[in-house]
């Protein structure tokens, strides 16, 4: 089964590796059909303290690093072409 891969932005970077992620997705209201955007936010580990807030990046499920931490950042940021 392949890992979820999601793109969010990083909200906080106090913790030593690791950041916090906020990611936004758009679902539709099942009774009024119109959309609305909901928002999450993930722990994930971030092993060289290289990203920063701000930076859009995308996240990778992975095995369970600590109590709250199951994602990892990948390697770069992701160019915010919007």
């Amino acid at each position: 089964m392949p890992r979820r891969i999601l793109q969010g932005t990083v909200v906080s970077d106090k913790a030593d590796k690791t950041v916090t992620v906020l990611v936004e997705r758009r679902v539709m209201h099942p009774v009024y059909k119109k959309f609305i955007k909901q928002s999450k936010k993930y722990a994930a580990h971030d092993e060289t303290n290289a990203v920063k807030i701000g930076d859009v990046v995308q996240i990778e499920e992975c095995r369970p690093i600590s109590k709250s931490k199951r994602w990892t950042v990948l390697a770069t940021p992701v160019a915010d072409n919007g």
